[in-house]
């Protein structure tokens, strides 16, 4: 507790910065409060102004320079509400920087769900190691910026960690002079049923452009011989795709839920051809226990890239129970379908097949459009076409996914308006960078 109190003084310190401006220490009932009280004396220690409030009314009506949380921290297990729940709306009200111990007061610490209302704060200082729940769900609109006091403590052996590049950059593929299109590997899209040739097509262009070799995509309805955007796509006759000679399929884009489009997944799930399987073909899958059977069968690499729907229809629930324990759902999906799963949602979590995981960070608002999905299924298709691992891939392809949407959003393309297809482009650029 001195340690944590003593850290986040230091930060405090450097957020007021003037020691005229009056600082609020919100001093809970236990050890998050007993953080935030040792904080407060080793802030006035310093000459700063600074009071403490346990209860609604000895807060005193004045303007702050900072308000430091310590409410409630990891070990809340239930909604704030009643004077509490009002500390918190009184906080969320100022103008002013607000520091949040451990973690913003209200947000569930494994979840990132908001228990009640929860402190949304410029700047959260946690101590050890990062918590889930600052990552994904509601924990990014809630902590600001992060930092870690490790407090002179090793945390335990990592079973999860943040996605970035540098995890697997021994792993990145730099191309020889020396190299042709056959090294590149080879991908078939299917999908493409009656009214969504587009998915299947924005799930080529994305394969295609992150350097896949050969791109076929085989469509269920085939009205159209040629993408105009992207002639360099060999658009064939969904069955006659499965037969070609292939290093990995993407399954779902546009596939729509016909007798046709079960046979024809069926037949990509018996195959030994790494796999990404995207929107109607999980639909299919939850609808289906023997094609739940074959794809927890399969050997060769299977990726899922559930929404939180779709996730709650593989796992026999509703959306609001994936929601609360969004590392559970994954892990469970990743156990029962034998895949390496991607439940996508503002702090995308990555669960592998061995049963670490990932929480990715990238990615803003504007992702929430058509097509974004069908993107990414693509890019995770050409990755495993030129022989990534499964694990590689998932990470990899999700990382960069939100990486070029981010950069788009720099540029001033986004978020609002932002599209799939100019997210294909931004990858190419990023995914070079990279190389």
């Amino acid at each position: 507790m001195e340690r944590a109190g003593t850290a986040a003084a230091e930060l405090a310190a450097k957020l007021a910065s003037d020691k005229k401006k009056d600082v609020l220490v919100l001093a809970g009932p236990g050890n998050n409060g007993g953080d935030a009280r040792i904080a407060a004396a080793r802030l006035q220690e310093q000459f700063y102004r600074v009071s403490v409030a346990g209860r609604m009314e000895e807060i005193a009506d004045r303007k702050w320079g900072l308000v430091i949380d310590g409410l409630f921290g990891i070990g809340l297990a239930r909604d704030i509400d009643g004077e509490y729940a009002r500390m918190v709306e009184y906080a969320n009200r100022q103008d002013c920087p607000v520091l949040a111990l451990d973690i913003p007061s209200g947000l569930h610490s494994d979840s990132g769900r908001v228990m009640g209302c929860a402190v949304r704060a410029t700047h959260t200082i946690t101590f050890i190691a990062l918590k889930p729940g600052l990552l994904t769900l509601d924990g990014p609109d809630h902590c600001g910026e992060i930092s870690v006091a490790d407090l002179g403590l090793e945390p335990d052996k990592p079973s999860a960690w943040v996605a970035t590049r540098e995890l697997f950059q021994s792993v990145l593929k730099r191309r020889p002079r020396n190299f042709h299109k056959g090294l590149a590997g080879s991908v078939a899209i299917l999908g493409g049923a009656s009214g969504m040739a587009g998915a299947a097509l924005l799930a080529g262009r994305a394969a295609l452009k992150l350097g896949a070799g050969r791109v076929y995509v085989g469509m269920l309805d085939i009205t159209v011989p040629v993408d105009p955007e992207a002639p360099e796509l060999m658009l064939r006759h969904a069955d006659d795709a499965l037969g070609l000679d292939l290093n990995a399929m993407v399954v779902g884009p546009g596939l729509g839920d016909s007798e046709r489009a079960e046979t024809l997944l069926g037949a990509a799930l018996t195959s030994e051809l790494p796999c990404v399987l995207d929107a109607d073909a999980l639909n299919l899958i939850s609808e289906n226990a023997d094609l739940r059977r074959v794809c927890a069968r399969r050997r060769a690499e299977t990726l899922l890239t559930p929404h939180p729907a779709e996730a709650g229809r593989l796992l026999g629930t509703n959306t609001a129970a994936v929601q609360a324990d969004r590392v559970k759902a994954a892990r469970m999906l990743s156990e029962n379908l034998n895949a390496q799963v991607v439940l996508k949602g503002n702090g995308s979590i990555l669960a592998a097949r061995d049963g670490h995981w990932f929480v990715n960070r990238t990615g803003n608002p504007g992702m929430a459009s058509a097509g974004m999905g069908d993107v990414l299924a693509g890019i995770l298709g050409a990755l495993l076409a030129q022989g990534y691992s499964g694990e590689s891939a998932l990470v990899l392809g999700t990382h960069l996914h939100g990486a070029a949407a981010d950069e788009l959003a720099r540029r001033g393309t986004g978020p609002v308006g932002m599209t799939a297809g100019e997210v294909i482009d931004a990858a190419r650029r990023t995914w070079n960078e990279w190389l």
